[in-house]
């Protein structure tokens, strides 16, 4: 199992933020809950923090989260991989500290280099609460949102960080950010200051109903350094920013080092009490994987998070193991799954069809491969909603007919029935029932064989390419590979270069790629980017199968405009049916808990937030030979 490729848009995970109501209904308020019992708004209809359906752990004067150690010592180094992506990011590889803009290969950090107005809480599912912005009010009509800024606010250079700033950053991000960022923004009209202090936000009717939270946790960056910069160009340049970390060191391509600012302006906010505990952090890059592994039993860098199952298994038997120097733990992931699956392109021929899409599917046989090559360590994924309540299972309810019926004239009959899944092979590498069914499912759908070929409906033979730029999933691959060539279906694997990989996946120049988008509890306008049909024609976008339906977009927007955790759920489940339905992927697997080695030496709070690993923020340094985590 790869890192995953999370959309990470501040300091925190921005985890899946749902969108609104239909085109010209107004979206409600619910965003912006009312004060918890005890808390004193600053003025009316102001509020310290918002969330999806108004809920709000921490009161007006709460004095840290709950899950940090507000007595964490300040010091040490925290070296790491990179494990999960943004913007232009890639894991190889870096070319530019802009990772907000489509060009280049962005550094790993530089996110740690930014404040937003809000930031996430890790232990509630969605809740956001102030940073440089004090207070949010919202119109009666949710269309309007006014923050106000904290006057100590400051740029590293000492300069104060403005409402003008602010707007700014908005601004350029939705016209000129990363397709990701810029479509899911797009719905924001305006972005304007009143004041030095006021940042008044403005929304288009229909919005998405958690696009103000979306917004609250985008960068601010400095209007003024800006000014004389072209936002969309690859840069070496290190970026002013505000944040609690700055750029220090860059080897391009190899490492990038940053180091805590020493008078942050909002050390001692609540937000980030017990936070940003280390002096440095670096980030390093290798090509290979196996060199990787190396270089971290060698200490190069000291924390791994471990995506592979053969080595978590079999690459930790070195003498530090032995020698309690590097522990192994294994943390409950409470996240949904995430999809990581192989994505079909069906901008190509080959996967246009639905019949040659499950054919594929039936190709792989998972208990063999989890068996031979994972050791046993995974689960077969089978929902866009894995490990959540938000995966349907058995015949839709009542509450998921309400919204399935008026599309069932675009809709396959199984979605009102049990929701599709892969078949579960026989662990035999080739179990000849599932074969026969995909050689049927392949003539059904007009593909014919000649001299032994299998041809497409058009007569063209029916070849595959695999794209990645990573081998670790070869074994994996060839594997499935084997199969497809048992019903005739030619493939084989490209292996590029990062750069090149990026290129190709953002002008969708791809048959299969592999991908693993990680969620959260509230889904919302970011799945537009991975299903919506708008999306399925963005270069840079994240609907790498070409999705484009308009039950799947018509579903996507009662997701977003669910007013209710229970709505949401309902809107998840139908949507859930109609995507399985489509055989878009062929879903891969996963785990439930996060695989980490340190090497000694690291502290971390004894009970962690609920919806994230909260590293490196909420770790730190202890004196070598401490008590490790």
């Amino acid at each position: 199992m790869r890192p995953s490729r999370r959309l990470v848009l501040g300091a925190g995970a921005l985890a899946l933020l749902a969108r609104g109501a239909r085109a010209g209904d107004a979206p409600g308020v619910p965003a912006v809950p009312a004060a918890a019992p005890g808390a004193t708004a600053e003025r009316h209809g102001e509020r310290h923090g918002m969330s999806s359906f108004g809920e709000l752990k921490y009161p007006a004067d709460f004095a840290r989260f709950a899950y940090v150690n507000p007595e964490a010592p300040r010091g040490g180094r925290f070296a790491a991989l990179l494990s999960q992506t943004f913007g232009n990011q890639s894991f190889n590889t870096f070319n530019t500290l802009n990772p907000y803009v489509l060009r280049g290969d962005g550094a790993a950090g530089i996110n740690l280099t930014f404040d937003s107005l809000m930031v996430r809480a890790l232990d509630e599912p969605d809740a956001l609460y102030g940073l440089v912005a004090r207070s949010v009010a919202a119109s009666a009509d949710g269309l309007t949102y006014t923050f106000r800024l904290r006057p100590q606010a400051r740029f590293h250079d000492g300069t104060t960080l403005t409402a003008h700033d602010a707007a700014f950053s908005l601004t350029t991000l939705r016209d000129h950010g990363h397709p990701a960022i810029a479509q899911e923004i797009r719905d924001m009209a305006e972005a304007t200051a009143a004041e030095d202090g006021v940042l008044v936000v403005r929304f288009s009717p229909g919005r998405a109903r958690d696009l103000p939270l979306t917004v609250a946790q985008l960068p601010i960056f400095s209007r003024a350094w800006w000014g004389t910069r072209d936002f969309e160009a690859a840069t070496m340049e290190p970026i002013l920013g505000s944040g609690p970390y700055r750029v220090a060191r860059v080897d391009a391509g190899r490492a990038i080092g940053l180091e805590r600012v020493a008078d942050y302006w909002a050390a001692d906010l609540p937000v980030n009490v017990g936070q940003h505990n280390f002096d440095e952090i670096r980030y390093e890059y290798f090509r290979d994987r196996n060199v990787a592994m190396e270089a971290f039993k060698a200490r190069a860098y000291t924390f791994r998070e471990e995506f592979v199952a053969r080595l978590w298994a079999t690459a930790y038997d070195f003498p530090a193991v032995a020698e309690g120097r590097v522990r192994r733990l294994t943390v409950p992931d409470r996240r949904p799954s995430g999809t990581q699956g192989w994505w079909l392109n069906t901008r190509r021929p080959q996967f246009r069809d639905r019949k040659i899409r499950e054919a594929v599917n039936l190709c792989l046989d998972f208990p063999w491969m989890n068996r031979n090559l994972m050791f046993g360590a995974y689960t077969r994924t089978v929902s866009f909603f894995e490990n959540s309540d938000l995966k349907t299972e058995g015949p839709p309810s009542s509450e998921e007919m309400a919204l399935l019926e008026p599309l069932r004239d675009r809709l396959p009959a199984e979605v009102f029935g049990e929701p599709w899944s892969p078949p579960v092979a026989d662990g035999s590498g080739q179990d000849r029932v599932l074969l026969r069914r995909a050689d049927a499912l392949l003539r059904e759908a007009g593909c014919t064989r000649s001299g032994g070929s299998l041809l497409l409906p058009d007569g063209q033979p029916f070849a595959i390419e695999f794209l990645d730029f990573d081998p670790s999933l070869e074994p994996h691959t060839q594997a499935f590979i084997r199969n497809l060539g048992l019903v005739g279906i030619r493939a084989a694997i490209r292996n590029v270069d990062p750069s090149q990989y990026q290129a190709r996946v953002n002008d969708f120049d791809f048959d299969v790629t592999s991908r693993r988008f990680s969620s959260g509890p509230t889904p919302g306008p970011e799945l537009r980017q991975m299903y919506g049909g708008r999306a399925a024609g963005v270069k840079g976008s994240n609907n790498l199968a070409g999705v484009n339906d308009p039950a799947v977009d018509a579903l996507l927007e009662a997701v977003a405009g669910a007013t209710s955790r229970e709505a949401l759920r309902h809107a998840a489940r139908a949507l859930d049916r109609v995507l399985r339905a489509g055989r878009y992927w062929v879903p891969m697997w996963y785990s439930g808990v996060h695989r980490v080695a340190v090497w000694e030496g690291f502290g971390r709070p004894e009970a962690g937030p609920d919806y994230d690993l909260g590293v490196p923020a909420t770790w730190w340094a202890e004196a070598r030979g401490g008590s490790n985590p």
